[in-house]
């Protein structure tokens, strides 16, 4: 009977992917980062968790999560855009209940019918899909959007609810999707790589009677690798309740930040990147 358990995790973890609690990026997925280097600490809730989001054995993005707002912080990911469908299925993450938790994305039905998982549990670690039914007015907003991938798999790993929050449904129909499809495609014409950083600003309202907070604001960052010795940069924010974005510099942007949040000078990529 243990055997069998073991194998069911194994499989689990085999096809749909490893999704892990870690205690740093820069120790176990730096890759997202402009030279490995995330945003400091000024962004950091006073519960985080630092996922290294991953699927059939292969990381795809990172998110550092705020598990008492059970919303992400900020999401960072390689820009690699390419035609596909768009997926469906959502996936939660097991090991925000604890370590000894499969290190997998996991469909919630699932975790209850198969490890021994009671909803409540679940409720308790993170945003389950009841907390965004019947919304009005308000859509579930990714940070990392998967249009913003190549391929089935690495879109398919950012439909984690660690990846969305509350967005303002004209915002994300609207001026934030125009800013994802088109603004973007013209930005990054010329670049080797490119490396995002989008995330939010904690709001004073909530949904599903206090559990979900829905952000204040939604905010993206880049920053453009052109070559060895060329980089460029540039950032939007947005309120999450007009469908409007701001244009910034990095440099502007990683100001307001510093503004909105009022704790310490904000920096979201390596000095490396250009702030003006």
């Amino acid at each position: 009977m243990l055997l069998l358990l073991l194998l069911q995790v194994s499989a689990s973890c085999f096809w749909l992917g490893c999704s892990e609690v870690v205690t740093s990026f820069e120790s176990s997925c730096p890759q997202f980062f402009f030279r490995e280097t995330p945003p400091n600490e000024a962004l950091e809730p006073e519960n985080p968790a630092w996922i290294c989001q991953c699927y059939k054995n292969r990381y795809y993005f990172a998110t550092l999560y705020d598990r008492n707002r059970r919303i992400p912080v900020y999401s960072a990911y390689l820009y690699q855009p390419g035609p596909g469908k768009r997926p469906k299925t959502w996936l939660v993450e097991p090991q925000l209940m604890g370590p000894t938790y499969p290190k997998t994305m996991e469909r919630e039905r699932t975790l209850l019918n198969h490890f021994g998982v009671s909803l409540e549990q679940l409720k308790e670690s993170q945003a389950i899909l009841q907390d965004y039914k019947n919304l009005t007015g308000l859509n579930r907003g990714h940070l990392n959007p998967s249009s913003h991938h190549h391929d089935p798999s690495s879109r398919t790993a950012t439909f984690t609810l660690t990846n969305i929050v509350p967005q303002n449904e004209k915002l994300n129909g609207g001026a934030w999707n125009n800013y994802e499809q088109q603004t973007m495609i013209r930005r990054t014409q010329g670049c080797n790589n490119t490396y995002v950083v989008v995330g939010t600003v904690p709001g004073n309202n909530y949904i599903a009677n206090g559990r979900v907070n829905k952000p204040s604001h939604i905010w993206s960052s880049a920053c453009c690798e052109v070559d060895t010795n060329h980089r460029k940069a540039w950032a939007v924010i947005a309120e999450n309740d007009k469908n409007e974005v701001q244009l910034l510099t990095l440099g502007q942007l990683e100001d307001m930040l510093t503004q909105l949040y009022g704790r310490d000078q904000v920096s979201l990529f390596d000095s490396g990147c250009p702030r003006e």
